[in-house]
């Protein structure tokens, strides 16, 4: 048995950013990873194949469509998917090897296997078939960062081929005539959307009565609006009650107002949530606390109920966000380290990849109107921005949540291009709570779309300039 300061059960984004930082701190780390590769989800099928995927579809959506705004003409456009396919797979292994090099610079053992912890403290690795072989590392600290799996719905398990989740919504090997995707949220929205702007018909089944659910209303309309307009078939209030199998492809029974339809298409997508993953941990046998939806319980300072036994990311309570998981997993490697740190989550960006992107921070203006608190809204529209006007892309706007009295910025909620990189100056000034006048006064470069932000915040002191 080898003793070492800490081992790190799961090698995802959460895990891996822990694992760097507590080598930082000069701990012994091993970090426990049963797949082929590092990145966890987010690196292998999540976070980063979606995009490259998205950033694909987008310029053939581009080229297919806005071009000839620009004065740009093509004839024939085709898209070749095994070649799409192909891109994405290199972008996800320059970003796995990326993480193998950044552990053998920080001198990180990866121990490559399935991990289980056991009393004490005690972590068991057990190697890949046929040899399973089975290495003992005595922790001073354990981390558990074993994420989170996508919830199947019970008529329609995943084989990953017609039924998919966002696993096999990857790698569909050519544009579908008909996908159906069931769930509105984040992974559908995007996931539909590039499947969608490839030419194939997209139904999307929300059984809420809007999509993005817990969003701001505003961007909720906005976003829903747009999306139909770009040919995506939304049902809200909807309920899937049957499916399954067919020669070609899949069926989905859905229901709406007492009235009953049957859909068929070439896969569906069935993107109705995560659940916490706690594979490797017999919560029961250690006597390890968890919540309802069988989530480990954690403080501020991501520690158990277990005497130096830490969790993080997507089997912790929170929004399952890789940069949630990752900033929990540097707190955990700094309070092993001795540090005065702790998390919180006031300030965590939430962000959809579709076209316009959507980004928000903070409270929803519904959440504060029901706490009773008075406050202020300021919003900016894109179509008044010169550098989107040069762009063409006009669509969307910037929205502030103020305190009425002391001006502090409850929330922020953005619809429109590129608003992902936008979004991290209104975190900043949140942090510091600071005001809409802060981001007012500020000075922007100009044109540049980031005025979007500085004249919302205007706006919502009832000053904007261009509007």
């Amino acid at each position: 048995m080898t003793n070492v300061d800490l081992v790190i059960i799961g090698g995802g984004p959460g895990g891996y950013v822990a694992a760097i930082r507590a080598a930082q701190l000069g701990l012994n780390t091993v970090c426990v990873e049963m797949d082929r590769t590092l990145g966890g989800t987010c690196v292998n099928v999540g976070c980063i194949p979606s995009k490259a995927l998205l950033e694909s579809s987008h310029h053939f959506a581009f080229l297919g469509h806005d071009a000839a705004a620009h004065g740009i003409s093509l004839a024939d456009l085709k898209i070749d998917v095994a070649t799409m396919q192909k891109r994405k797979d290199e972008v996800v292994g320059q970003n796995t090897k990326g993480i193998e090099f950044l552990f053998r610079k920080n001198k990180i053992t990866w121990a490559k296997g399935q991990g289980t912890l056991k009393a004490n403290n005690v972590v068991e690795v057990r190697g890949a078939p046929p040899d399973n072989n089975i290495t003992s590392y005595q922790a001073k600290n354990v981390i558990i960062a074993t994420g989170s799996v996508p919830i199947e719905l019970p008529f329609l398990k995943f084989d990953e081929q017609r039924v998919l989740s966002n696993v096999g919504a990857l790698t569909i090997p050519k544009v579908p005539q008909h996908l159906i995707v069931i769930g509105g949220g984040v992974i559908g929205l995007e996931l539909g959307s590039v499947w969608r702007r490839l030419g194939a018909k997209v139904t999307v089944i929300e059984l809420l009565p809007a999509i993005l659910p817990g969003m701001d209303d505003d961007v909720v309309k906005e976003a829903d609006r747009v999306l139909r307009k770009q040919g995506l078939d939304i049902r809200v209030g909807t309920r899937v009650v049957g499916g399954g199998r067919t020669d070609n492809g899949v069926f989905v029974e859905v229901e709406k107002d007492g009235a009953k339809e049957r859909l068929e298409a070439d896969h569906v997508l069935v993107s109705v949530g995560r659940r916490p993953s706690t594979t490797g941990i017999d919560a029961a046998a250690l006597g390890l606390t968890l919540g309802r939806r069988g989530e480990i319980l954690v403080d501020d300072q991501m520690r158990t109920n277990l005497p130096n036994v830490y969790a993080i990311g997507d089997c912790v309570p929170g929004p399952m966000l890789a940069h949630k998981a990752e900033e929990e997993g540097v707190v955990a490697a700094e309070v092993i380290a001795g540090k005065p740190v702790h998390m919180h989550y006031r300030n965590i960006p939430g962000i959809v990849y579709t076209w316009p992107e959507i980004a928000v921070v903070g409270l929803t203006e519904r959440q504060v109107k029901e706490s009773g608190r008075e406050y202020r809204v300021g919003k900016f529209p894109f179509s008044a921005n010169g550098r989107a006007r040069t762009a063409g892309e006009t669509q969307g706007f910037v929205k502030f949540v103020a305190d009425a009295r002391t001006d502090e910025i409850l929330g922020c909620h953005m619809i429109g291009p590129n608003v992902s990189e936008l979004v991290p100056e209104v975190v900043l000034a949140m942090e510091y709570r600071g005001s809409t006048d802060d981001i007012g006064v500020t000075i922007h470069g100009h044109p540049t779309l980031s005025e979007t932000v500085k004249e919302a915040a205007l706006a919502a002191l009832g000053r904007a300039i261009h509007i």
